[in-house]
């Protein structure tokens, strides 16, 4: 039965939304633990101490940050899956281009798409920059975190890299929460413009919330 499921386009549709809103989800978590950098070197290093100590005594040094990464690692392999089988599906359902094309539809898919490519890339940068400090500049200082922040943002090309990401990401939140609700049965002709609205908050909050850190470096608010 899972394998009929995802062997349709209905189930894939379904494992797109449930991992996009656990991905959601942890997005919201991670760009309010990043605005703790506001607060100073101390609340913020020590936040990042906390994640790691998170659920000890019962778990181990690290562990429950461990289960969240397999968790989102799942997720986001789950989605790009998805999402590239359904845009093969959909390419050979209609070898031909429509005569008259949906501008809306067409942009939305096309943002939808690069903005996935360009979130991937992100994904892998961010992780080398500031997790195992392989792209870092100024010297990966582990157990520092506030200082490879602000190493990363005090770079031209880190600002423009995170920037970018973050701008393809709010488009992408913004187009993918309101998918999500309507492949999950969420929305209806009462509930589309409640869900719409939704989904342009929450894109524009989290775009504004992530943006805000390298801003904080680059006008020296934060140093």
């Amino acid at each position: 039965m899972t394998r009929t499921m995802w062997d349709s386009s209905v189930g894939k549709k379904t494992v797109m939304a449930v991992s996009g809103l656990i991905m959601l989800s942890y997005l919201v978590v991670h760009m309010l633990g990043n605005l703790k950098i506001f607060f100073g070197p101390g609340d913020f290093n020590h936040y990042a101490h906390w994640l790691r100590t998170l659920g000890e005594p019962f778990l181990h040094y690290e562990w429950a940050l461990w289960i969240i990464r397999v968790v989102l690692v799942a997720a986001v392999v789950a989605h790009a899956v998805s999402a590239y089988q359904l845009s093969r599906r959909g390419i050979k359902a209609r070898p031909t281009r429509y005569v008259h094309k949906k501008p809306r539809a067409d942009y939305a898919t096309r943002t939808m798409r690069w903005g996935g490519v360009i979130l991937a890339l992100f994904i892998v940068w961010h992780i080398l920059d500031l997790t195992t400090g392989t792209v870092h500049s100024g010297g990966f200082q582990s157990g520092h975190p506030y200082q490879n922040v602000i190493d990363t943002f005090s770079t031209w090309y880190g600002n423009v890299v995170y920037i970018v990401a973050v701008l393809a990401l709010g488009l992408h939140v913004r187009h993918g929460f309101w998918s999500a609700a309507q492949t999950l049965g969420a929305g209806s002709r009462t509930r589309d413009r409640a869900l719409k609205a939704s989904a342009d908050v929450l894109a524009l909050l989290l775009t504004a919330g992530f943006i805000a850190v390298p801003v904080g470096v680059m006008t020296g608010v934060v140093s």
